[in-house]
């Protein structure tokens, strides 16, 4: 016995009619505003806000120690201008800078020069470390920034340690 041939028309709904709910629902979707949308830009501000009070706090360390141990200078001169260019890049026209909560005490710089300059190569990279840590909570061109500043300070704590260069 033969099978009777299919129904024209399938029951339930046609796949025309799901393509155009899917597609409308993916649109919608992607145009809904998250719970994050209105940060963005105050979470990159205060990102880079931050920073550039990091980065001041260093420039300030950098002043002691040259302070304490002007032999350092020529030394030293180089890395202080790189920070000194870190405020600035962080520090636009856009960003008011923010003062920190204390005003902090100028750090204690050891009566030792080689002291000093450890004392300098760790706040570099702890502050550099903390850069790092840091770059999966800032967007696009404010990570680079962040990403490349963590870079020299970095390269700031190696040359701090190394021995020999003057």
């Amino acid at each position: 016995m033969p099978y009777p041939p299919p129904p024209r028309t399938p029951s339930g709904p046609r796949r025309r009619f799901l393509l155009v709910t899917a597609a409308g629902a993916a649109l919608l979707t992607g145009c809904s505003a998250g719970p994050d949308s209105g940060d963005g830009p105050s979470a990159t501000a205060r990102a880079r806000a931050h920073a550039a009070r990091e980065s001041r706090e260093l420039l300030t360390h950098y002043d002691a120690v040259l302070a304490a141990h002007p032999g350092l200078t020529d030394r030293l001169r180089p890395l202080r201008a790189q920070v000194a260019a870190h405020v600035e890049a962080f520090t636009d026209s856009t960003t008011t800078p923010t003062p920190a909560k204390s005003p902090a005490a100028p750090p204690t710089v050891p009566a030792d020069e080689k002291d000093a300059l450890s004392g300098l190569a760790a706040a570099e990279r702890a502050l550099a470390d903390r850069r790092a840590g840091q770059l999966l909570d800032v967007p696009g061109e404010p990570a680079r920034l962040l990403a490349s500043v963590a870079a020299a300070g970095a390269a700031h704590a190696y040359l701090l340690t190394k021995k020999g260069t003057k």
